[in-house]
């Protein structure tokens, strides 16, 4: 048995001739922080600035196109001289906070968005991406060799940047990759059919960086060990593919999985398994002598220690925990565990707001994209500032304003923390989401804030301690439609089911396939109930995340939860659900009925308040939407007040 002095998180490790003084690495990310010509924005450097502040051993900087033509979104980009001293103002600032930095380089291909580069896409052969759908051009073999070209003259560029060395992006179905995989590689001549031919693009393209970044410039190659589609590449030729990297002289393998059609594999979601593909690194590391970084759902440095004591890898690459806590590393150093914020897999700033072409954001740390603007500071003149509501808006308003030096009093007509976010972390797969409730609430607690759980805010309560300002997080209430029944013994709301306030019979129907009635489906089936979800829609999960949505329907499937779409409820007796469907009534029976039919704002105390004290309005309270918005509006509040 291993005994743990040190942590080995903090041995020092070398890449090639690079030295790095811990094993903690940040995965790229594509942001979408710079400008649309690729250069670097102080919003794109103060956001990888502060990482390096917060100790990580080396930075993984996303996505530099190796041509206009070839991004899917604003990425940054090293196609041309004129881009070069942007992103070595990026280096300096890095590097003097003590961080390693590289450069990711790639070419999406059949990946490309038309919208974006208003051109067609290229790729090895003329096989649309399943997700984006357009149809690529097959690249020429001149082309093709223009594009190696390209790659060794974007990491010369990098050099010069000040970079410590590139990452050839050779993973997530981007245009290497598609040459690499006979999925998406159906050529018939020297770059297709044998995985010799198969692997001749990316050989060339580490050739030609070696000779024109020299002997010593550090190359690192990412590379999906499964892609999880049909027909795609599995670990043991990924294996095989290895040893020729290394024989070609990269200076370190980054095991990933996933092509577009399986995002939810690239960006794993709060379903998956922390540590997933650890596996897969290991069977990598078994056959190569260089360092191996291993990747997927690492959200917690307990977790990262464990893999790198089991020898399973080398170096641990955390992107969305660097989201979540950018200072994860320096805190982990210094035994401030509970301080450290976790990622919750939620991908709602980081994954949809990136397939909108937007900059990404992050639930759990309402700065991200942000630090540029430092907006949080400590007051001159604190006030007494009240917050109703401890759902995520009001948790981060009160510690926000905390941290800004006011004196806060927190009011929760319940017993708990959390709100509608606790009850989101009951069904499978969503115990992450109680982190950030437990995290917020621990925050609070440190900082002060006066906690008044089982008391429900009154105007009295407003008259007799006059604050300065009141925010108002009241959340949101379910909606309960005008229904025949509706109000029967045998008719029940989904967060009191969730809650474990009233129970169900065996036969349920769940009024409402949203993600609320499609999770509580999941959650009943799971203790053993027959379970039926009616949806007016064509189909269910309309409102989930979209990797979640598709684990989620998968889920719904293997636990034969029976889906009825484009049906309206018109009444509901004691042991039957009446629908419309097709212009045809149909009864289905049922002993009970669970309502998740959305939800409307509560802002009733607002009104109540009129004219006795400011009053800031956040969260559900406004407008019934998702935790991503809750949050910033908390922060900002406590921020304003």
């Amino acid at each position: 048995m291993k005994t743990l002095n040190a942590s080995p998180i903090f041995t020092p490790i070398s890449i090639g001739n690079v030295k790095l003084k811990n094993r903690l690495v940040v995965s790229p990310m594509v942001t979408v922080y710079c400008d649309p010509d690729g250069m670097a924005t102080e919003r794109f450097i103060v956001y990888h600035e502060t990482k390096a502040k917060g100790g990580w051993g080396a930075i993984i900087v996303e996505d530099y196109a190796v041509d206009p033509l070839g991004r899917g979104f604003w990425t940054p980009g090293l196609w041309k001289d004129e881009q070069i001293q942007s992103h070595a103002e990026l280096t300096e600032r890095v590097h003097r906070e003590g961080s390693k930095i590289i450069a990711q380089i790639y070419h999406c291909g059949r990946q490309t968005t038309p919208a974006v580069i208003g051109e067609q896409p290229v790729s090895a052969s003329p096989l649309p991406c399943p997700v984006l759908g357009a149809i690529p051009r097959e690249l020429t073999i001149p082309e093709i060799k223009k594009i190696v070209s390209q790659f060794g003259d974007t990491a010369l560029r990098a050099k010069k940047a000040g970079f410590d060395g590139v990452e050839v992006h050779g993973a997530h179905g981007y245009l290497i990759a598609q040459f690499m995989s006979k999925y998406s590689n159906k050529r018939c001549d020297e770059y297709g059919g044998s995985l010799e031919n198969r692997l001749r693009f990316p050989l060339e393209i580490i050739k030609d960086i070696r000779e024109k970044c020299g002997p010593d410039f550090m190359i690192g190659f990412r590379i999906s060990a499964d892609e999880k589609v049909p027909g795609g590449r599995t670990i043991e030729e990924t294996k095989t593919i290895a040893i020729k990297l290394e024989k070609q002289g990269i200076d370190a393998l980054h095991v990933s999985a996933g092509t577009y059609e399986s995002t939810w594999a690239i960006i794993p979601p709060m379903n998956i398994t922390p540590g997933w593909i650890v596996n897969y690194a290991e069977e990598v590391k078994k056959v190569v002598n260089i360092p191996v970084m291993t990747v997927g759902r690492i959200n917690d440095p307990f977790l990262a220690e464990s893999i790198l004591l089991s020898g399973k890898a080398d170096l641990i690459a955390m992107g969305r925990p660097s989201l979540a806590d950018p200072d994860l590393p320096n805190k982990f150093a210094k035994g401030q565990h509970d301080d450290i914020r976790h990622c919750i897999g939620c991908q709602q700033g980081c994954l949809e707001t990136l397939f909108r072409n937007e900059p990404i954001r992050c639930l759990v740390n309402p700065t991200l994209g942000y630090e540029y603007l430092e907006e949080l500071k400590k007051t001159e003149q604190p006030k007494n500032i009240t917050v109703v509501g401890a759902g995520p808006a009001g948790l981060e308003a009160a510690r926000t304003a905390a941290l800004a030096g006011h004196k806060v009093t927190l009011y929760e007509q319940t017993d708990h923390f959390g709100g509608q976010f606790a009850t989101g972390a009951i069904p499978p797969s969503k115990g992450d989401m109680s982190s950030f409730v437990s995290w917020l609430g621990n925050q609070i607690k440190k900082l002060g804030v006066d906690i008044q759980l089982n008391t429900k805010y009154t105007p009295a309560i407003c008259d007799e301690e006059k604050p300065d300002v009141v925010i108002i997080a009241t959340g949101a209430t379910p909606n309960k439609p005008p229904i025949s029944g509706i109000d029967g013994e045998n008719v029940l709301n989904a967060e009191d089911v969730l809650l474990s306030k009233v129970s169900t019979n065996q036969k349920v129907v769940i009024a409402g396939g949203g993600m609320i009635g499609c999770e509580t489906a999941l959650y009943l089936a799971s203790l053993g109930k027959e379970v039926t979800i009616v949806e007016m829609l064509p189909t269910i999960a309309n409102d989930e995340e979209f990797t979640r949505r598709v684990l989620l329907l998968k889920n719904i499937e293997e636990n034969h939860i029976e889906v009825i779409t484009d049906a309206k409820i018109t009444s509901i007796n004691s042991n039957a659900v009446q629908i419309e469907k097709s212009q045809e009534t149909i009864n289905i029976p049922a002993d009970t009925i669970v309502l998740a039919l959305g939800m409307k704002s509560n802002n009733s105390l607002a009104q109540e308040l009129e004219g006795k004290a400011p009053l800031k309005i956040i969260g559900d309270a406004i407008e019934s939407r998702n935790a991503l918005e809750a949050t910033r509006e908390g922060f900002l509040a406590g921020v304003e007040v």
